[in-house]
């Protein structure tokens, strides 16, 4: 059986904790222009992620706290949140949101609370 202990998970998953920007984008983004430019529609500065802690079923998460005065940008269909750390211009981590909303330029959106995580080693 493979073995990853929680402490390692824990190191990569406080590196979360550098993202100060999410974006809410078109399209998930690889790279960090694409995520802060080209795919995005909206961000939210300041978040709040926790710290690591058990994840279910097994694994180890952070849990990004819910936003709700994000700033919309473009006008479009969101469908992917994006983490970077804009100091080191580094996209952290994407993922799909858990519904596509439609987004107008000048409003705010908000999205609930989120995990980041990853499964133990089988």
């Amino acid at each position: 059986m493979a073995l990853i202990a929680d402490y390692f998970f824990d190191l990569a998953l406080a590196g979360i904790n550098d993202g100060g920007r999410l974006d809410i984008c078109s399209q998930e983004p690889a790279t960090y222009a694409e995520a802060i430019t080209t795919y995005t529609l909206g961000n939210k500065t300041s978040l709040s992620i926790g710290a690591p802690t058990d994840r279910t079923p097994n694994g180890r998460k952070v849990v990004v706290a819910a936003i709700t005065d994000g700033s919309v940008t473009g006008d479009g269909t969101a469908s992917h949140w994006a983490v970077s750390d804009t100091g080191n211009s580094r996209l952290i981590a994407t993922g799909a949101l858990s519904a596509s909303q439609a987004v107008t330029t000048g409003n705010t959106f908000t999205l609930a609370a989120f995990d980041i995580g990853f499964a133990d080693a089988v």
